[in-house]
């Protein structure tokens, strides 16, 4: 059975993770923007956590964690 070096595997295994993470990332905001959304839509957070069967603090938390960012008030007009 050729294994490869055991320092080869875990580089391999710490660039599969920086990826998964980078991808974990992406799917947080894009469901963060989903819940926005839904927001928009039913109006309010309580309604969207009603509607998903989820407690109103986890959609509020992640979409204030992984929203789009407030603009900043130094470099708007």
């Amino acid at each position: 059975m050729d294994t490869k070096p055991w320092r080869e595997r875990v580089r391999v295994e710490e660039e599969l993770l920086e990826r998964l993470q980078e991808q974990t990332a992406a799917a947080a905001k894009r469901r963060a923007a989903a819940l926005a959304e839904g927001v928009d839509e039913l109006g309010s957070v309580y309604a969207v956590a009603k509607d998903l069967g989820k407690g109103w603090t986890t959609v509020a938390q992640a979409i204030k964690k992984h929203g789009p960012a407030a603009p900043d008030p130094t470099t708007t007009p």
